[in-house]
This record gives structure tokens, sequence and C-alpha cells, in this order.
């Protein structure tokens, strides 16, 4: 690589070098503009979540795939060879606070089942890492704040991986439904859900998992009804219906439908299941218009249209976009357009509790 000197004695600029007239500095800014930072990232899960966002980040020109977190040492193994990472850069859940003396790791992000993220957030950020925490960002509200105020007291950025913020369709619904171009819009509807597979999974395990569907998928609907509409919800009302109690113990929701109320008048009818395929749907509609997706949260190509047409983006891996822009948040104060941090995913969580104390009750329950 040309240094600058050599650069400069080539190009015949020596004397203007040595005697460091008034715009040497701002030529040489010019001739060499400033690299972009990289945002270097660890990996702590390497499931099938963790090896999707590896898979994706190799096509990322802001963030980099350096190190790994595993319990599990042969993923260890085949992880280092396949993603050329270090073995100082790999650590398992009882060393990976080492990662505090590591100056080669900016951030961790969090793919653990649900009931983890909290604890290995918090140490993540008091070894003075950034954190990047898959959604649900814990179990409840009450652990989500502790998370925030964790990596508050440590100086680190909490981010959620809200993977939906930033792609191209779902922004340009929010952009137009923000300019007006639907109307008072007053009406939301969001279907999230599956068949889901085996039983023994820890997602049907309410220790690991907090709940079901309602931690999975259902979250899909509850935040999208909140950017969708562009408002706080004020109270919740929520049923259960549970067809299957062997699969779907106590304490592990397989369907549940829930309705908001927001400040404007809007409400938004929601359904979260892990019992029927083809539930993966947003459709909000206003006084002059509406716009519908479907696919609406799937790993895509997402489908978008309005009463204007369809809407045209190219089909960009989710995750790669997801962090390259995580990493201008933490490197360069980016601010998204929707958010991501840790207050947006408490905000979720605040309403998934009052969800199930709907479900719980029988009755509305008030949003503070």
């Amino acid at each position: 690589m040309q240094t600058r000197r050599q650069f400069i004695q080539k190009a015949g600029l020596t004397t203007l070098a040595a005697v460091n007239l008034p715009f040497a500095d701002s030529f040489s800014r010019s001739v060499f503009p400033k690299e972009d930072k990289v945002l270097r990232v660890a990996i702590m899960g390497l499931g099938s979540y963790g090896t999707r966002v590896a898979e994706a980040m190799r096509d990322c020109k802001r963030a980099k795939l350096v190190g790994v977190i595993s319990g599990t040492p042969s993923k260890i193994e085949s992880w280092k060879e396949k993603y050329d990472i270090p073995a100082k850069n790999c650590y398992n859940y009882e060393n990976f606070d080492q990662i505090k003396d590591n100056p080669d790791i900016d951030a961790v992000y969090v793919i653990t089942p649900n009931s983890l993220h909290k604890p290995y957030s918090i140490r993540v950020a008091q070894a003075g890492k950034h954190v990047i925490c898959e959604k649900p960002m814990a179990l409840n509200a009450a652990e989500g704040k502790e998370m925030v105020d964790a990596c508050k007291k440590a100086g680190v950025h909490l981010l959620i991986g809200y993977r939906m913020h930033f792609e191209a369709k779902t922004l340009e619904v929010v952009k137009r439904q923000r300019a007006g171009q639907f109307g008072k819009t007053l009406f939301f509807q969001g279907l999230s859900g599956f068949i889901i597979g085996d039983p023994n999974q820890w997602r049907l395990n309410k220790e690991l998992a907090g709940g079901g569907s309602m931690m999975d998928i259902g979250i899909y609907s509850v935040n999208g009804a909140r950017y969708m509409l562009g408002e706080e919800p004020i109270w919740v009302t929520a049923q259960e219906v549970k067809t299957d109690p062997v699969k779907f113990k106590e304490g592990v929701d397989e369907t549940i439908t829930f309705q908001m109320g927001f400040p404007s008048g809007a409400v938004a009818s929601c359904l979260s299941t892990y019992s029927l395929n083809n539930l993966d749907k947003f459709f909000l509609n206003g006084t002059k218009g509406f716009a519908e997706m479907q696919p609406s949260t799937g790993y895509g190509p997402i489908q978008a249209w309005t009463n204007q047409g369809p809407i045209e983006a190219e089909h960009i891996t989710h995750q790669t976009t997801q962090m390259d822009e995580m990493a201008q948040i933490i490197l360069e104060g980016k601010k998204p357009i929707i958010p991501v941090d840790g207050e947006e995913g408490l905000r979720d969580m605040v309403i998934i509790d009052a969800i199930y104390e709907a479900v719980r009750t029988g009755k509305k329950v008030e949003l503070v």
C-alpha cells in the first residue's frame, strides 16, 4: 500500500508538504478518504439462526464476523474453519467474560434461547462490548428493563434484532403512512403463525422460551402494529385457544388472538399461532387508502402493495442489511427510521406482558 509520503513524492508535491501550506492537509484528506470502520462481531449461539446471520454477514460491508461463543466445542471448531475465525476469538459460556481483554471484538450478537438473553447480555455489557440481542429481548418487561439499565451503566449500545425495521418495502409503507398517503390510519391486522415441528425443541419449553407462539412469532404483529400505525397502544385484550395440551403444555401458548387500542382511535386485530401455516400478513387501512403485505415478515422476498399498486424494491438478505445498518448505528450514531434500541424492545415486552395478563384475567388491560 502506498504511503502518504510516497504519494506526495510521486505527485511532485514534496515542496507543498514541506512548507505545510494551509491547504495541504485538506488536499491530503481529499485524496486519502477515511476508510469506513467495520463493526467486529462475535455471535453467541451457533444454532440455525446464528448460522443464518453468519452467512448473511459474508456480504456485509460494515460488519464482520470475527468471533464465536458456544457451549459446543465441535461447533466452535467447524465455525473456526468455515468463517476463518482466530482461536483467540473463540469462547464458551463459562469464559466469555474474558472478551473484555480482547480488542478485536466490538459487539456480541446474543442468539440463544430467550431465558438466556438477559444474563448473557448483561455479562457482555459488563465486559464493555456492545450488545445485539435477538428478539424477544427477554422473558418479560422487568428483565428487559434490567438489560437496558445495565447497558446504559456500562456505556454500551443495546440493539434488538428487529431485521424488518431495515427491510425496503416495509420502510416504504411506513414512509407513506407517515406522509399521510393513506389518510388517517384506523385499522391494522397482523397475522403471524406457522405449524411448529419438534415437540421437544426449546421454543416449546416454558423455562427456556417464556411462553409459546407469542414469544416467537407473535412479537412481529405486536411490533408491526406499532410501526405501521405510528402510535403506542393504550390498552389490550386477548384470548387463548389450545387444541393440543400435550404438545403445548401449561404456560406455552398455542394460539392467541389479541386486540390493541391506540390514542387516535385506531385498533389492531392480531393473531399469533403455532398451529397454522400461511399466516404472515399485515394489512393497514386508512381513510384514503391501504397497504397490504404478504409475506410480511418472512425471510423474503417480502411482497407489498397499496391502493395505488405494487411496491417494488430489490430484495437483499434481511440480516445483511440489518448488520450493516446496526454497524452504522453503533459506530457513527446513525438514527434509523424505526428504532431498534433497547427501549424499543422493552415497549414490546410491556405489551406482551399485558397480553398474557389479559388472557389470564379475561379483562381489558390498560397500558400506562
